[in-house]
């Protein structure tokens, strides 16, 4: 029997979101229902309600998130009702060419649930990222539930589903961070912090933090890096080659998505270093690069989407590190707030001071 939830629903482009009631279904072939527990306010969710992915409006916010499986649809044996579970977006089908490669972190074609969720008068619901966790539950691919340790805390857990994941990753999966490497992180925010955290975990020997912002570097020292750079008031290609002995750092990450700092990026590595981009660039932007440079330089120029991750490997893993006391995703949380303070958080974002508001159920 469906049932009706409260969410936050994004309207129109621009139009502040607002808490609606949600008609959730029971979960069909291949689909669960979640309880959700929290739910992290990514930068991803104002880009939906700014019109900035697509303009399929109106828009189930909230893909960042933790909860418990309250029910499953038919032939779903990998979750069972109980688990406690990170919800992802990327369900690996399992038979792409990717997955058929022993590649499934590159699977091409990764699937969400097939019903959808609606409003009471039954307009249709896009869930963001597939997911649409600012409710009180919601419906998913079953493929898109990760049963994780139900000891870890799920304000903390959640936020592996997007930011914390695509920084860490970025640094341990794409840009493969080994021991004693130099690492420089151009961008603070949220992803841009769990890359250093990610560098941190890998070994690096020096992990240069650069941003426009002190707060933001304030924040990367404690969480790991060695050196900041203020690129207000430093130039950080020569502050990067300043630090690393003239010769610039071994893999360079850039969490801003802007072609200023990714040409930053480009030339604050060192030869045959490695770039890679997981800051999210708008359909408008271009980077100009001298093809010579681009080929005399050497390396890799990578991107990197959703930090490179296998959920079933990944969650697991970070969270006994979580556990353990090796990896403070708690730092990351940088409040607690309800439902109703979304709105709120979305506006708190442009004031550098968040990592991340978590809405707690």
């Amino acid at each position: 029997m469906a049932q009706q939830v409260q969410g936050v629903v994004a309207r129109a482009k621009g139009e502040p979101v607002r808490i609606e009631t949600i008609v959730v279904p029971d979960p069909g072939p291949g689909e669960a229902v979640v309880q959700v527990q929290a739910c992290g306010v990514c930068h991803t969710d104002l880009h939906y309600r700014e019109g900035g992915i697509n303009d399929d409006f109106p828009f189930l916010l909230g893909h960042e998130a933790a909860g418990v499986v309250e029910s499953v649809g038919e032939g779903v044996t990998d979750v069972a009702p109980g688990d406690y579970v990170i919800l992802n977006w990327r369900a690996v089908c399992g038979q792409c060419r990717a997955c058929k490669r022993g590649r499934p972190q590159y699977c091409f074609d990764t699937h969400n649930a097939k019903q959808k969720m609606t409003l009471t008068d039954g307009t249709e619901l896009s869930p963001a990222l597939g997911i649409g966790a600012f409710a009180e539950k919601t419906l998913v691919a079953a493929g898109q539930c990760t049963k994780v340790d139900p000891a870890a805390s799920p304000a903390a857990a959640g936020l592996l589903g997007c930011g914390v994941m695509a920084g860490i990753g970025a640094a341990i999966n794409t840009g493969n961070v080994g021991r004693g490497d130099s690492v420089a992180v151009i961008g603070c925010g949220g992803v841009g912090n769990a890359a250093v955290v990610g560098a941190r975990l890998a070994g690096a020997a020096k992990i240069i933090a650069v941003d426009i912002d002190d707060k933001k570097l304030e924040t990367a020292k404690s969480l790991g890096a060695t050196h900041t750079v203020n690129s207000r008031s430093a130039d950080p290609i020569e502050a990067v080659r300043e630090l690393t002995d003239g010769n610039g750092a071994d893999v360079v990450i850039e969490a801003v998505g802007r072609p200023e700092t990714y040409e930053q990026a480009f030339y604050a590595r060192d030869l045959a270093g490695t770039v890679v981009l997981v800051g999210v660039p708008t359909p408008d932007m271009r980077i100009d690069l001298p093809l010579l440079d681009v080929f005399g330089r050497g390396g890799a120029l990578k991107s990197s989407w959703y930090g490179d991750c296998l959920p079933s490997r990944d969650f697991p893993m970070l969270i006994d590190l979580y556990q353990q006391g090796r990896l403070d995703l708690d730092a990351f949380v940088t409040e607690t707030i309800e439902l109703a303070d979304v709105e709120k958080a979305f506006e708190r974002m442009h004031h550098g001071d968040v990592l991340r508001s978590v809405v707690v159920f």
